[in-house]
């Protein structure tokens, strides 16, 4: 299955990471190693390539398909939250690219027991790290109403929160929520018919609040990004590809924040502002190219913006 996995945007990643050889490259959510692969390819001989991920199953499967290769390969399981503590315990005190794909992966999805999609019978789990306690199945029976109507509003921005809440709350008093299928449900019943037949699957939203919330992803990635960008050296990449607009508008900030305003096409010879921390690679998101949304229907929220250290 993970075989299967298709990085997402792999030849954008490439061309504004510009790995070479001999180059300190962290991958902060290396998966199942579809960019850091081709990534690996680029930075050999006499590279590193750091991988963090909070799935141990994923990184185990990695470390196969990175075996054998000329560059040293790091990999650690962790938050990358913590990525500053990560790469000073691994010896590392800069990088000349770093990337950043959120979101859930193939083989995530498709593993039932994981509790990422709707189909019958799956577990409410959701969690990236399956040795933490917290899971959506605690959330949706344990929070209450006026707590899960801010998750549900905040992270999965759904204008019915307040009423899928409270649908949820009568729900779990006559039993315990505990598979997806029966959330389907509740959220669909939440909302009225005339608003099911717009925006996809009706409990998406309400799926991605729950995934957001057990796994910290919101405060995770407001704890990452300046960590990554004071650990760039001077020319350094970072590359970011968000798939909701909660994570687009943190990465937009960040950059710009750090840029100063100073969003300067690469072929510009002017230069950021004295002070200036980055310079903006990308003014606008780059989206998956149409032959690849096709291909990987998946894959067609992404937004990928990128960046480089000026001082």
């Amino acid at each position: 299955m993970a075989s299967m996995h298709r990085p997402v945007m792999l030849q954008e990643v490439l061309r504004l990471l510009d790995p070479k050889p001999g180059m300190t490259v962290v991958d902060a959510t290396v998966g199942y190693g579809g960019h850091a692969r081709a990534i690996l390819e680029r930075i050999s001989p006499g590279g590193t390539l750091i991988g963090i991920d909070l799935d141990g199953e994923a990184l185990s499967w990695t470390e196969r398909i990175t075996a054998g290769s000329t560059a040293s390969v790091i990999l650690r399981q962790g938050n990358f939250a913590d990525l500053g503590s990560i790469l000073t315990a691994a010896g590392i005190r800069e990088a000349n690219g770093i990337l950043f794909d959120l979101g859930v992966s193939s083989p995530q999805l498709d593993d039932r027991e994981r509790g990422f999609s709707y189909r019958e019978g799956t577990p409410l789990d959701m969690r990236m790290d399956r040795g933490q306690e917290l899971d959506a199945a605690r959330v949706v029976n344990e929070y209450g109403e006026r707590e899960l109507a801010r998750i549900i509003r905040e992270y999965g921005e759904e204008r019915w929160a307040s009423r899928i809440a409270r649908f949820i709350v009568e729900e779990r008093e006559r039993a315990p929520i505990i598979t997806a299928d029966r959330l389907v449900e509740i959220v669909k019943n939440a909302i009225p018919a005339s608003a099911r037949r717009r925006g996809g699957h009706p409990a998406r939203r309400t799926f991605q609040a729950l995934r957001m919330e057990v796994n910290g992803e919101k405060r995770n990635l407001e704890r990452a990004l300046p960590q990554a960008i004071g650990r760039l050296g001077k020319g350094g990449r970072i590359v970011v590809i968000s798939y909701h607009s909660i994570e687009d508008r943190l990465v937009k900030k960040a950059f710009r924040d750090s840029a100063r305003q100073c969003e300067i096409p690469p072929a510009s010879p002017a230069r950021p502002s004295r002070g200036a921390l980055l310079r903006v690679l990308t003014p606008r998101p780059l989206l998956p190219s149409s032959s690849e949304a096709a291909d990987n229907p998946r894959c067609r929220s992404a937004k990928l913006r990128a960046a480089e250290r000026t001082a």
